[in-house]
């Protein structure tokens, strides 16, 4: 048998070497090697620290007693990983952007940044976590005392607890709090936590492999001792089974540990995806062995043993006192990566949410004291750290050590279990308020205090015998095991059943019945919309901050160097070159975040509210309500602003959709038009060129009048080809503009003769010959082109029975108009609004045209610097040129 200071050397030798991985993890961190620190397989690893003492010796004890109920304590995070990944990622990404460094910092960024509830989620956590770190100590000492030989009799059980949590408490002061920023990876203390899961994985398979192989002979031996032992007799309380299965999914969730390594740890969201099957991968090994061990302990060891001691006894029974060393490594890995990693994440919480803002509040000059608060906060994480591990030790001191480890193991889970409903409650319901939460979590934590903790010590240690006989103060509906009155239900489903129910009654209750505050409403959304919104949760008047006092704050908190770098990133990004960088508002936002990851959310928000707001608070101020309500009118003008933005774009989509429908209606009909206006002179090209080439004997007035069509059909062809040309070289910028001078009446006077040229349709033409007295310089041809165009549309589209025109020349200022007022029937509405387009043809039109008349002469105004438009008349259509100024050169 080895001796117990054998096993102390190698206890001390393997933690030496979990020092030294740690501190070369940290080296590497330093010199920027962290590729592989920051891998899937370590987060896989580090998520392990779910498995305590209590998985690797307390398992196979609940198996010897309860049968296959040990199972609930594995599959319920198991069923986390796999079927609620989306909780976890949202949780992860919530953290991330909140800065969150414990779970008492995301349920208080979430109702308002209320230090008041941070402070209630802290003590909660440290209670809750109490009696877990005692299981801790119980089964290290428990393990030692095995090894004790006879000769030097009993192991002062005691005082090797206290020894024990001495080192483990150096061990977490040391490595977890090296670094102020708790949002940054604790490297060392994470690989170290994977290096321990592997240990303890190699331990609990080589004791499993070596009680099949070694003692059962096989596995089909080991299966007929499975049937023959009390195990093999599947029974199953469906009650506790649903309890405990939904309890370890809770506890996988809300433990201050798992959030830690599972949010605060977290490098890159994707990691969760590898971890969702690995990480149940890892637990299904670690239960692989878990029954046969069980089995055999209970066919081997004498009646009596500890059952929670197979994993040691059996291999000590045989011999193996390797095999039992390596087992007690395994179980001490177990124990001591729990203990340094909630003792870092409580110690966070308590020093961000108790000691600093006390510290704070007792300090008259507020943030801007003089003194380094870095120093401040790191003293008060290393004394939380030993006032936590003292509590588990008193703890273990009072209970006596007797409990089976699963029983103390699921006091702590209904303790942890109560933040969940605020956890989950908190990102998927916006209606959630402080006030509920905080109701939610006192009803919880008192059922939980009054029906599982007090009563873990024994009658008559805390509660009297008669208390759980007759009730508190007599009333016999006040029972700690059978609360109002209710009897006949295991103590642990009656503790989750109550305590959670009750929790959750009071958080949706309150949260109805009390309305949130507008910093409250402004997390909520974010929290809740994680994925729409960015991590930002409150907007500052930046104006009334200072660079230098920021500066100051910042680094009596993150120390000089941490302080300047981020004040010189800063300052870069906005352009700055040396000197401090503008107290923006989104500067002070990411400010305040980084201090946040270093004293939590509270107290950063705190000390922002100080500088920014030009005078002293407290932390019970931090909320002021005008504050909050100037926020939040800031935001919901934002949003009244985009909703009108939102709305005019929206008619304006609406009015473009109507505009391309009615355009896709008029290309239709243009390639339908155009097609029959291609194919309409080419058959008549096509059948006269035959009739002249097939038929013998043809006079000549036949051939002239034959020949004549053709020519006519082909120049009709070429003039729609033209207009095709023409307006494409428009559109495209390639035209070439030709200058010259020349007078208005002239040009007009030529456009007329032109566009009514050969014409049978009579058409009256008005005009005032001295106001056209005026002298151009711009291209005569193309300003001709679209006069002739407007002429021979009122010609040709002008229904009245005495067709008239009336142009006129106006003046006003230096612009120039030539108006076109014919008195046909107006166009309608629908069609104004897509005249110029191209292919677009009035209302019920003969079909001689193709659409492209005043497309043309729009972009032929606008090449020309100058426009044209239609005027609305209650009677005829007016089209109105306008001339650039530079284009009339005097009046004569």
């Amino acid at each position: 048998m080895a001796s117990v200071n054998l096993l102390i050397g190698v206890s001390l030798t393997y933690v030496t070497f979990l020092f030294a991985i740690a501190f070369f993890a940290e080296r590497a961190t330093a010199r920027g090697q962290v590729t592989w620190l920051r891998s899937p397989l370590v987060y896989t690893l580090s998520l392990s620290i779910y498995c305590t003492a209590w998985t690797f010796y307390g398992a196979v004890g609940y198996a010897a007693r309860s049968g296959m109920e040990f199972v609930t304590i594995y599959l319920g995070p198991s069923l986390v990983m796999i079927g609620w990944w989306w909780a976890l990622r949202k949780l992860v990404r919530v953290g991330r952007a909140q800065r969150a460094t414990s779970v008492a910092d995301l349920i208080s960024s979430r109702f308002g940044k209320s230090n008041l509830l941070a402070i209630v989620v802290t003590i909660m956590a440290v209670i809750g976590v109490t009696p877990y770190i005692a299981l801790q100590l119980q089964s290290v000492t428990l393990s030692l005392a095995i090894f004790a030989e006879p000769e030097t009799g009993a192991l002062n059980q005691t005082g090797a607890a206290f020894w024990v949590a001495f080192g483990l408490a150096l061990f977490t002061v040391l490595f977890g709090t090296r670094n102020l920023n708790v949002n940054e990876r604790h490297n060392g203390v994470v690989i170290a936590i994977a290096v321990e899961a592997v240990v303890k994985l190699i331990a609990l398979l080589a004791v499993g492999v070596f009680v099949v192989w070694g003692v059962a002979g096989g596995v089909a031996p080991m299966m007929e001792r499975i049937d023959a032992s009390p195990i093999g007799t599947w029974e199953m309380d469906r009650s506790r089974w649903l309890a405990l299965t939904a309890l370890s999914a809770a506890a996988f969730l809300a433990l201050p540990r798992m959030f830690q390594v599972m949010v605060v740890e977290n490098e890159d969201e994707r990691h969760l995806q590898i971890a969702s099957w690995a990480f149940p991968l890892y637990l299904m090994l670690m239960s692989l062995f878990v029954v046969p061990i069980a089995v055999i302990g209970l066919d081997l060891m004498p009646a009596g043993s500890n059952p929670d001691l197979f994993v040691l006894t059996i291999p000590l029974a045989q011999g193996q006192v390797g095999l039992a060393t390596l087992s007690f490594l395994g179980g001490f890995s177990s124990a001591t990566s729990m203990v340094i990693v909630a003792t870092l994440a409580l110690s966070t919480m308590v020093s961000n949410h108790i000691v600093m803002p006390v510290w704070l509040s007792s300090r008259v000059e507020g943030a801007q004291v003089s003194g380094d608060v870095r120093n401040v906060v790191i003293l008060s994480r290393r004394a939380s750290i030993l006032l936590i591990i003292g509590l588990g030790y008193v703890y273990y001191r009072f209970s006596g050590g007797g409990a089976a480890l699963a029983a103390i193991g699921l006091i702590s889970f209904v303790g942890v279990a109560q933040f969940l409903p605020a956890m989950l409650g908190g990102i998927i319901w916006r209606g959630a308020t402080r006030w509920g939460a905080l109701a939610g979590l006192l009803m919880g934590f008192t059922i939980w205090v009054f029906c599982s903790l007090l009563p873990s010590f024994g009658p008559g240690v805390v509660l009297s015998s008669s208390v759980f006989e007759q009730g508190l103060f007599g009333l016999g509906w006040v029972r700690p095991h059978a609360l109002f009155g209710i009897e006949g239900i295991d103590p642990t489903v009656h503790a989750v059943a109550w305590s959670i129910t009750l929790n959750i009654a009071a958080f949706i209750i309150v949260s109805l019945v009390t309305f949130p505050s507008p910093l409250e409403r402004l997390q909520g959304a974010q929290f809740v919309n994680i994925f729409d919104h960015s991590g930002r949760a409150q907007g500052w008047d930046a104006a009334r901050a200072t660079s230098e006092d920021l500066m100051v704050m910042t680094q009596r908190i993150l120390g000089a160097e941490e302080a300047q770098t981020l004040f010189r990133l800063e300052a870069s990004r906005q352009g700055l070159d040396g000197g401090l960088p503008e107290p923006t508002q989104g500067f002070v936002q990411h400010l305040e975040r980084e201090l946040a990851a270093s004293v939590g959310a509270a107290t950063a928000h705190a000390m922002i509210s100080q500088l920014v707001g030009g005078a002293s608070v407290s932390v019970q101020d931090l909320m002021a309500v005008a504050d909050e309500s100037a926020q939040i009118l800031e935001y919901s003008n934002q949003l009244e602003a985009k909703s009108h933005e939102l709305s005019r774009t929206a008619h304006q989509l609406r009015e473009a959709n109507q505009k391309l429908t009615a355009l896709s209606v008029q290309k239709d009909a243009f390639l339908s038009q155009i097609s029959h206006e291609l194919r309409t002179p080419m058959t008549s090209i096509r059948s006269f060129s035959e009739i002249l080439r097939d038929t013998e004997g043809m006079g000549q007035v036949e051939k002239t009048r034959y020949a004549s069509i053709i020519h006519g059909e082909a120049m009709r062809l070429t003039r729609l080809l033209d207009d095709l040309l023409d307006l494409s070289v428009l559109e495209n910028g390639q035209v070439s503009l030709r200058h010259e001078t020349g007078g208005l009446g002239d040009l007009l006077e030529k456009s007329i003769r032109t566009a009514q040229a050969g014409s049978t349709e009579p058409l009256t033409i008005r005009r005032r010959h001295v106001d056209e007295a005026v002298m151009l310089s711009t291209d005569h041809d193309r300003l001709g082109q679209v006069f002739i165009n407007l002429i021979t549309n009122a010609r040709k589209y002008c229904d009245a029975e005495a067709p008239e025109l009336v142009i006129s020349v106006s003046r006003d200022g230096p612009n120039l108009s030539v108006s076109f007022a014919d008195n046909g029937t107006p166009i309608p509405d629908d069609d104004r609004r897509v005249i110029f387009e191209k292919f677009a043809r009035v209302g019920n039109q003969d079909g001689s045209g193709a659409g492209l008349g005043l497309a043309i002469c729009r972009e032929i105004m606008t090449r020309l610097g100058g426009d044209v438009t239609h005027v609305r008349e209650a009677h005829g259509n007016t089209f109105v040129v306008h001339l650039p100024s530079q284009s009339a050169l005097a009046a004569q």
